[in-house]
């Protein structure tokens, strides 16, 4: 009888260890703060969902944003406009998805990622121009700078003591 068993208890067995290492691969969660309606926001949001990220999105009165970037720990200076939390970081604006799978495969003793302002050109801040590969400013007939289509940004990391160094250039 033993003998009959061995077969489905190996693939189970293998089954399960296959299970618990997708799990052990599997990104956090991600939650979003952010006010109603900010489409950026829901872009973004949308980015790390196409990056294998679960999101989550939690509207926040406008108001109330100072204080939670406050509680998760945001330099005042650093802020966007929406604040996401993810493990034990906080993310704040439009970081890439891949600077987030870096950290948190990194895992450094950090408060969390943050790109400052909206830089064009950041997940969530795209504006489609099949000519422009790099920061680039588009001009009009005259030569008058017209409209950025694209800014050159670094996502930044937060030390535990606030202050910050450059995690990824884009």
């Amino acid at each position: 009888m033993l003998r009959t068993l061995r077969g489905p208890l190996l693939l189970l067995a293998v089954a399960t260890s296959s299970l618990a290492v997708a799990a052990d691969d599997a990104l956090p969660a991600v939650v979003v703060y952010a006010p109603s309606p900010c489409l950026a926001c829901i872009d973004w949001a949308d980015h790390l969902r196409q990056n294998g990220f679960a999101v989550s999105i939690e509207e926040t009165p406008i108001a109330s944003m100072p204080k939670l970037k406050r509680w998760l720990n945001v330099p005042a200076e650093l802020e966007s406009v929406h604040t996401a939390k993810v493990g034990r970081y906080f993310v704040e604006g439009h970081v890439p998805a891949e600077d987030i799978k870096l950290l948190l495969k990194e895992k450094p003793l950090a408060r969390g990622l943050a790109v400052p302002g909206l830089p064009r050109g950041a997940p969530g801040r795209e504006v489609s121009n099949p000519f422009c590969e790099t920061a680039c400013t588009i001009l009009d007939n005259a030569g008058q700078e017209r409209e950025i289509r694209r800014e050159a940004y670094n996502t930044l990391l937060v030390g535990p003591d606030g202050k910050t160094s450059v995690f990824a250039r884009h």
